[in-house]
């Protein structure tokens, strides 16, 4: 990673968007010690044809640590 997107992502992710709760800590947009995204948006989309359960949706915003 070069060192302007890993400064890029040390900034965004101190700044928690109160109104994107989110757990999964593997994600390089999760706020730390908070359970929020710091993202403004996310996208999210489906992986499925006809989604009819939670589990077949994403975060299509979700990058790896």
């Amino acid at each position: 990673m070069s060192e302007s997107k890993s400064k890029e992502a040390t900034i965004m992710n101190t700044h928690a968007n109160k109104c994107i709760a989110c757990t999964v800590q593997q994600c390089a947009h999760h706020c730390g010690s908070e359970d929020y995204c710091s993202l403004e948006k996310i996208l999210v989309g489906t992986h499925e044809a006809n989604p009819s359960m939670d589990k077949c949706t994403d975060c299509k915003s979700f990058r790896q640590k």
